[in-house]
């Protein structure tokens, strides 16, 4: 089948009504898009932004998690425990950096350091053996630049770092190689269900299909009221975080994470792929599902969460801010049901763990999906694809003379900050799941993301981005 991505014009109205389309593009929604390509259906997947992985998969702290400290016997637990080993493998194939630097648990004070044993017997109750107490002299030989005042941690060894950007882009690609039609800039704005069909007005016009997979994050509960159900609410909540510049990477050597909350993982410390080092987040309730903006106070708060975690950090600079938003609803578990009835699944209420649970979520929809009555018949093996590596500590183009020698515009550098070829741009450009946006190529390719954050090489990047792009 032809690579059909579409952003523009009216949806195609010629063709058969969709088997399966799939409501919002983010890790979870592409994850199952790639699953469902597995079988001989008719599949779209839409997104309201002009890209994929745009909302709250953009703006995480970027962990792959264990699911040590996941609610024991919760479906999330489960499907985070089974999802890291899933994309732990999926990731070496496909180009999908990620680094096992593991994470310590901080305790600060005595109430903290009584806390940690009921962790530790948490994380043998989600069948997570390799977790161990330190004590305060084994945690500063670990981390020596960490501050004043630490009794002792608790040891989670393979907690992970790993791309956030080109996870969900590596899904949406073999989808759309597979043959899933991909409409951006398609928010629903109504849904009908009548005579087996439901029929989905979009800004670009109608698009009917016979099943329904809602996995649009923090409007899943807006399309769940359009199915007739009011159970839950999201409730977006925002995390700021600092980026600090590479110079800071080697002040820490774990993922700091404080004893967590009710209120979620609470502000933590962590190296990240790209050599940088981050600070957040915050953990703020708000109203407004567009309220992306980062505040005075919420970096005043991480900044005083920061002198306390890593003093020496905050004498670093800062290369970038930003904050996200986590679709909260409330309950500590995911919100993923099945209406066979209505043909048509919600899959609601997934927080900061659902990068890691992504491919396990999708394999537990799509099962919900055949109980539901779709024959999904015998699945296929989907194309490989090998995505370009954006991790610091892995081979880079302009490292790669022979590459270069093939084609010299792998050694011309456009994002000198970050090394960032002219032939990576191309390729970016010309890729099954192109950018839009100087937004989307810096997620592709790291352009305008270091130091001078696109002050030198923004035109540059614009051009390309004007004269290569389809």
């Amino acid at each position: 089948m032809p690579l059909t991505t579409t952003t523009t014009g009216p949806l195609p109205t010629d063709g058969p009504p969709y088997d399966v389309t799939v409501v919002g593009a983010g890790v979870v929604g592409t994850a199952i898009a790639r699953e469902l390509a597995r079988h001989r259906l008719r599949i779209a997947l839409l997104d309201a932004s002009d890209d994929i992985g745009n909302a709250t998969s953009k703006a995480n702290t970027a962990i792959l998690h264990t699911g040590f400290d996941a609610v024991p016997g919760s479906l999330e637990a489960r499907l985070v425990r089974e999802g890291q080993h899933l994309l732990r493998e999926y990731a070496a194939g496909a180009g999908i950096p990620v680094e096992r630097v593991g994470a310590l648990l901080v305790a600060w004070d005595e109430e903290q350091l009584a806390t940690l044993p009921a962790l530790l017997t948490k994380a043998v109750r989600n069948d997570y053996h390799a977790a161990r107490l330190l004590d305060a002299a084994e945690l500063y030989a670990r981390e020596p630049h960490l501050g004043p005042g630490a009794l002792g941690a608790l040891e989670v060894p393979d907690e992970s770092i790993i791309c956030p950007w080109t996870t969900p882009l590596a899904y949406a690609t073999q989808a759309v190689r597979a043959g899933v039609h991909l409409h951006l800039c398609c928010r629903v704005r109504h849904i009908d269900s009548d005579g087996g069909l439901h029929t989905l007005t979009t800004d670009r016009g109608p698009l009917r299909t016979r099943h329904l997979i809602n996995a649009a994050g923090l409007h899943a509960d807006e399309i769940d009221r359009e199915l007739g159900h009011d159970v839950f609410t999201v409730t977006p909540r925002r995390g700021q975080l600092i980026v600090f510049d590479k110079l800071a990477r080697d002040l820490v050597g774990h993922i700091l994470l404080p004893v967590p909350t009710a209120a979620g993982k609470g502000v933590l410390v962590a190296p990240t792929v790209f050599g940088n080092v981050l600070l957040g987040p915050t953990a703020e309730e708000l109203d407004d599902k567009a309220a992306t903006g980062s505040t005075a106070d919420g970096i005043a708060l991480l900044r005083e969460k920061g002198h306390r975690i890593l003093p020496e950090l905050l004498d670093e600079e800062v290369t970038a801010v930003y904050a996200g938003l986590r679709a909260a609803t409330g309950q500590e578990d995911y919100r993923i049901r099945s209406h066979p009835e209505q043909r048509y699944i919600v899959v609601g209420g997934i927080r900061s763990t659902g990068l890691t649970a992504s491919m396990a979520i999708a394999g537990y929809v799509t099962g919900l999906l055949g109980d539901s009555g779709l024959d999904l018949g015998t699945p296929a093996e989907l194309p490989p694809v090998t995505m370009p590596n954006l991790g610091e500590a892995f081979p880079r183009p302009y490292q790669d003379a022979g590459l270069i020698a093939s084609d010299p515009a792998y050694g011309t550098l456009v994002c000198h900050c970050e090394r960032v070829s002219a032939g990576e741009i191309r390729d970016a450009l010309a890729s099954p799941v192109p950018p839009r946006s100087p937004d989307g190529l810096r997620r592709r390719t790291r352009a305008g993301n270091g130091r001078c954050q696109g002050f030198h090489c923004g035109a540059a990047v614009r051009a390309l981005l004007e004269e290569e792009r389809p």
